[in-house]
């Protein structure tokens, strides 16, 4: 009995540890909770119900230099998905047929934020009002669901300027990783090509951040009044050196009515309007401001302002036309005739000819070893000097130029006046071109698998020179401005959201090397294209003011030859350079040179007051025949 008793007493004092022992345990973990991990813990409450949703600034405004609005912005609604708060099964489902989306996109969007599930996941951006009326209607079957008032990148549709403005996207994963120090996150919308990506820190502006109050089934209550809302910093606003008029002539200049169609019977009583693939560059030799720009075919840059898709990227990226192509800056052409003022310039200032130097006469081309180079003139030039040579075009005389300056001499002139590297434009993506060297040849061709038959192509702009259309355009800058080449750039001017400007001043890139007697025979040669009774551009001649420049034909071994215009005027004190290129069309002096002449003749007009601003030019008349010219 007593040992019986004496049990008892253990197991109770036992059960009476065993109880003081969890009493303890659960009041230390009432401390904890209660004193140590209050604060996380109420931010964790918190932010269950609390959605913290970014506000976009609103992105700088681009302007033409004469104030008119160029790119903006225009007010859109964005739907996203909080991935902790989205209900599997019914969410996306009931979104998808909202916004015209499949469920398998909304849910690659919605998985990119898995490592932040309480981040709105932005799934369709520039949404339709209709849909937001429904969201709002039947808030409780989109649980997770958010939409917000953004604003949507919207570009001058007319002005045809991606080559220059380039586009916005959203940020990829990629570039999040290549630029951690940036203030990314998934969503955010960045410049993707052009002035938008070069200048993209300064149109961004900085994001804000807005609490809104949500319950435990993520159906929104309302702004939460406990935080404060951060109020975004809008982005900076640009000024481009861009005529707006000019731009307007320049994609309207490349725009025809196929004379082919002329004869036949049409429901229109016009023929219908081709656009033709090319690139346009002008620019003030002065100064280096870029007045117009434009690469055709090319594509709207609103299209990328929302969300696209993969279909609609796929038809873009393929499209045989290759309107993503900057021809301006990325496109790569044989610069035909156009060249031969480099050649001419290299001959006059290495002392290898003078301004009556002439060579055997022109019979219809020139005899190199073994093989007949032809001229473009069947008929020959006869005897002719450096200037007239130019004035015709001769082919002929270019070839025994070409020899006498040398491959080494030709290479050495080409790079100190701008070929073969950037022009260092503020925009991105642009490319060096080619021009050969004998080491080039040596790695190509082997040390003895290249004759001196190679420069007779360069010398005359054929072969493997390649040069880009800006590149062209500011080798003729510097001839027109006696020497001085200025850095083509668009942006003058700088406007913060404090109200500062920054002037962006004019800055000098280089000298061409020519001394100011064979920048004058250079420039004759060229006025006398325009000008002289055999020039190759006759049809540029006005009353109003003075054109010259040269015309060029580049054979294209993938179709028909590229057309080429390189002008300026007026030739007394030039203020305008342009370079037109059409590609497939053929002869420069029929196809390109028109092309030019319209631009010019906008410019002309409007600063001798005879053209009023944003009046639209008349489409070029028609395509030129077929023969081979320069």
């Amino acid at each position: 009995m007593h040992k019986t008793t004496l049990s008892h007493i253990g197991r109770l004092q036992a059960t009476y540890v065993v109880v003081t022992g969890v009493f303890v345990l659960f009041f230390v973990g009432l401390i904890k909770l209660q004193i140590f991990e209050h604060s996380e813990l109420a931010t964790l409450a918190e932010n269950n119900r609390i959605r913290v949703v970014p506000i976009e600034p609103r992105r700088g405004v681009v302007f033409d230099r004469q104030g008119r609005v160029i790119v903006g912005d225009r007010p859109s609604y964005t739907v996203s998905v909080v991935p902790a708060e989205e209900r599997k099964g019914l969410t996306i489902p009931h979104l998808a047929p909202i916004l015209d989306l499949d469920t398998t996109q909304i849910r690659r969007r919605v998985k990119r934020n898995a490592a932040s599930p309480y981040q709105p996941a932005p799934i369709r951006r520039d949404v339709p009002f209709d849909a937001i009326a429904v969201l709002e209607e039947q808030n409780s079957e989109f649980p997770g669901v958010n939409y917000q008032l953004d604003r949507v990148r919207e570009y001058s549709v007319d002005l045809r300027a991606e080559a220059f403005t380039g586009h916005v996207g959203e940020v990829s994963e990629q570039e999040m990783e290549r630029n951690p120090q940036a203030d990314y996150r998934l969503g955010s919308t960045i410049g993707k090509k052009g002035v938008e990506k070069q200048y993209d820190d300064l149109l961004r502006g900085v994001e804000g951040t807005a609490f809104i109050e949500v319950t435990a089934l993520g159906e929104v209550l309302g702004e939460y009044k406990g935080k404060e809302r951060v109020p975004p910093v809008p982005g900076c606003d640009l000024t481009l050196s861009i005529d707006n008029d000019v731009q307007l002539a320049a994609i309207q200049a490349l725009d025809t009515q196929d004379q082919k169609f002329s004869n036949m019977k049409l429901q229109s009583d016009s023929a219908p309007i081709i656009h033709r693939a090319g690139a346009i560059v002008a620019i003030d030799p002065r100064t280096g401001e870029i007045l117009a720009m434009t690469s055709a075919p090319g594509f709207d840059p609103n299209t990328f302002s929302g969300m696209i898709t993969d279909s609609m990227w796929q038809a873009i990226s393929t499209d045989p036309a290759h309107p993503l192509l900057n021809r301006p800056l990325a496109g790569l052409y044989p610069p035909g005739s156009t060249f031969k003022l480099l050649t001419l310039g290299a001959g006059l200032e290495s002392g290898v000819i003078d301004e009556n130097t002439t060579f055997r006469p022109c019979l219809g081309g020139y005899q190199f070893g073994n093989r007949f180079f032809k001229c473009w003139e069947k008929r020959g030039h006869g005897v002719q000097n450096s200037i007239h040579a130019v004035e015709m075009s001769c082919d002929a005389y270019f070839y025994q130029l070409g020899l006498k300056v040398g491959v080494d001499q030709m290479y050495r002139y080409a790079m100190l006046c701008g070929f073969g590297k950037k022009t260092g434009v503020d925009l991105p993506s642009e490319l060096s071109g080619l021009m050969p060297s004998v080491q080039y040849y040596d790695k190509r061709y082997g040390k003895n698998g290249w004759t001196k038959a190679l420069v007779l192509n360069t010398a005359i702009g054929q072969g493997e020179v390649l040069t880009t259309p800006l590149q062209l355009a500011q080798f003729y800058c510097g001839i027109a401005n006696w020497g001085t080449v200025y850095k083509p750039h668009l942006v003058t001017k700088v406007t913060h959201p404090n109200g500062r400007v920054d002037q962006i001043e004019p800055q000098v890139s280089f000298q061409l090397p020519f001394s100011r007697s064979t920048l004058a025979i250079m420039r004759e040669g060229l006025r006398l294209v325009v000008e002289g009774g055999s020039g190759t551009a006759r049809r540029l001649r006005n009353n109003l003011y003075s054109v010259c420049g040269k015309t060029g034909t580049a054979q294209n071994p993938h179709g028909e030859d590229h057309s080429w215009f390189v002008g300026f005027a007026p030739i007394e004190n030039p203020e305008i350079v342009v370079c037109a290129l059409v590609e497939n069309a053929g002869h420069g002096s029929e196809v390109a040179a028109p092309v030019a002449k319209k631009v010019i003749e906008v410019y002309m007009k409007k600063k001798l007051g005879l053209l009023e601003p944003q009046q639209q030019p008349e489409p070029m008349a028609q395509v030129g025949a077929k023969e081979l010219r320069p």
